[in-house]
């Protein structure tokens, strides 16, 4: 009877320790927020005994959390800084899909085309008034995302980056792609920025130097980016294997029915060497 019991005093502890290592935490980036968040339900379906928690917070907080071992992978919207790199050296940024970022305005505005240039000088603050542009004698409502944002920091480099200026003191700050698009769709005179994934009906993305937001996958379009999922040296082997589900046929068409565009089906972790943002 003892050695009955003991074996199965065994059996519940090797129980209990393999659903320990079946939980994962994930937080970062609230474009890849969504995504990320269908691709562990469809996940779960598959693993009954694995549980995954997807939080937002932004891209610079998943990569500081992802670095500290706080959570086991980190979500961003942009590249990993030199200087995050050097505080956590043992970061590993996996491309899981790439992005546009749309210049968007409220469907009244008759505005269809703007250039780099004046995207730049509108968020920068110098041109102040609609009717600069052509329309009609109105302020410019300036929408920007909030400090550590990916999407905030990739906008920068592509537009303001390259004209020697930063973002306009007086924009109004929001801290998610879904909230810069809410304000936007119910302000006239509004203009922001967002994920290429959360552009819908509601709003109109203008071209960019003739270029429509949607070319992002023939590198014509030049405000781009990567997505990335990040693990804290090579992942574990669950780790792994859930970034390889979204790397896999499933979830690249969840990124593809977001309006992402897929990098592939290969599970291929690479270093982390990222350019500045």
């Amino acid at each position: 009877m003892s050695k009955k019991i003991l074996a199965l005093f065994l059996l519940l502890v090797a129980v209990c320790g393999c659903v320990k290592h079946q939980k994962l935490t994930v937080a970062g980036s609230t474009t890849l927020l969504p995504v990320i968040e269908e691709c562990a339900r469809l996940f779960m379906e598959q693993h009954p005994e694995v549980r995954i928690t997807v939080a937002g917070g932004g891209s610079g907080h998943g990569i500081k959390s992802v670095g500290a071992g706080n959570i086991d992978i980190g979500m961003a919207s942009r590249d990993v800084k030199p200087e995050e790199l050097k505080l956590y050296p043992d970061l590993n940024p996996i491309p899981v899909a790439a992005d546009g970022i749309a210049i968007i305005v409220h469907p009244d505005n008759p505005i269809e085309n703007l250039t780099l240039e004046q995207i730049a000088k509108i968020f920068g603050g110098e041109i102040k008034n609609w009717k600069e542009l052509g329309w009609e004698d109105a302020e410019i409502h300036v929408v920007t995302r909030e400090y550590g944002s990916g999407t905030r920091a990739t906008f920068e480099e592509h537009v303001l980056k390259p004209f020697n200026m930063e973002m306009f003191a007086g924009a109004l700050v929001k801290p998610s792609n879904g909230d810069v698009r809410a304000t936007v769709s119910t302000d006239r005179h509004a203009i922001g920025y967002i994920s290429l994934g959360y552009v819908d009906v509601s709003v109109k993305a203008v071209r960019v130097d003739g270029v429509e937001p949607s070319l992002v996958v023939s590198g014509e379009y030049p405000i781009s980016r990567k997505l990335y999922l990040i693990t804290k040296g090579e992942p574990d082997p669950l780790e792994k294997e859930f970034i390889e589900f979204v790397l896999g046929p499933a979830g690249q068409e969840v990124f593809k029915e977001w309006g992402y565009v897929p990098v592939g089906t290969t599970f291929t972790p690479t270093t982390a060497t990222k350019t500045t943002s």
